[in-house]
């Protein structure tokens, strides 16, 4: 299974794609899209929803996790990341790729095993599960990852789940 993580921004976002093969997890890349601080959002915003879909449709991921929205005390920083991620969404829509939204406790607990770990306990595990030896370009890279194997080992046991219902269901 391929999987796309997003970490919304509107000057940063955070991607990365994974593949997974029993319970082997490779990373098939990684980033973070920069946009200029001096482009209006709207420009911005227009340029993100490019670059995600140029690499769902470069890697062709069959599933997107993405973030949660969480508010926080700063308002604007809430709206921002709120319009990075409806642009996310947008573009995983146009594309046709289902979305998974996921809370940053679920990712960390997924990740790290425990839901109020650091930034960098979950960039140590990232780089250990996908055995990555060189360094992430940024957190929100770290994070992306951190979403797609969070997706990844969600929709094993997903499919685990639906074959043992199969199962009693032709027992009864």
């Amino acid at each position: 299974m391929r999987v796309m993580g997003i970490d919304p921004g509107l000057t940063r976002t955070g991607y990365g794609v994974i593949e997974t093969n029993g319970g082997i997890m490779r990373a098939l890349d990684v980033g973070t899209a920069r946009a200029p601080q001096d482009q209006p959002p709207s420009v911005q915003l227009m340029n993100l929803c490019l670059t995600l879909e140029r690499i769902m449709e470069k890697h062709d991921p069959e599933a997107v996790a993405i973030e949660r929205l969480f508010f926080n005390s700063n308002a604007r920083t809430a709206i921002r990341v709120g319009q990075a991620s409806g642009v996310a969404l947008l573009a995983c829509a146009e594309v046709g790729i289902p979305v998974y939204e996921y809370t940053p406790t679920e990712v960390k607990q997924a990740v790290v095993g425990v839901g109020n770990a650091t930034k960098e306990q979950v960039t140590y595990m990232v780089r250990t599960i996908l055995r990555l030896e060189q360094n992430l370009d940024s957190a929100d890279a770290a994070d992306a990852l951190a979403l797609a194997i969070c997706h990844g080992n969600a929709a094993k046991f997903r499919a685990a789940v639906k074959v043992a219902d199969e199962e009693a269901e032709r027992a009864t």
